[in-house]
């Protein structure tokens, strides 16, 4: 990644064609910070729905990742890699918590059994 106040001297020299895109959010300071949650779920049946992570540090600050916009499907036994983003960088994670809901009014509420889950700074993978 490149940080935004100075992409151009990195990427103008270079000759050759390359895309580019900038993740940002729409809060001071702008920057998002990337994780990969990667679960694997114990439920017999398919789900199909959205998690929201929300992550808590030692002194007690709180964020809540960004809602994807794709529904991810959860077979039992295998294993789901989910992209998600935080508005704020927490150092060291006391606690993780998920939030299924498969964005339905109408029908029972459904429960993601989780047997494993991984989540993983992308931005400081030493984490």
């Amino acid at each position: 990644g490149y940080y935004a106040d100075r992409w151009k001297k990195f990427l103008i020299p270079m000759s050759s064609p390359m895309k580019t895109y900038f993740d940002t959010s729409d809060q001071d300071p702008f920057c998002m910070y990337n994780y990969l949650l990667d679960i694997t779920t114990w439920n017999k049946n398919i789900r199909r729905g959205f998690i929201k992570v929300k992550i808590t540090d030692y002194t007690g600050n709180t964020v809540e990742s960004e809602m994807n916009s794709e529904a991810s499907t959860f077979q039992q036994y295998k294993r789901v890699k989910i992209l998600t983003g935080f508005n704020q960088d927490l150092d060291k994670i006391s606690k993780i918590s998920l939030t299924f809901s498969t964005k339905t009014l109408i029908g029972p509420k459904l429960k993601l059994r989780i047997l494993q889950m991984k989540l993983k700074s992308l931005n400081n993978p030493e984490r």
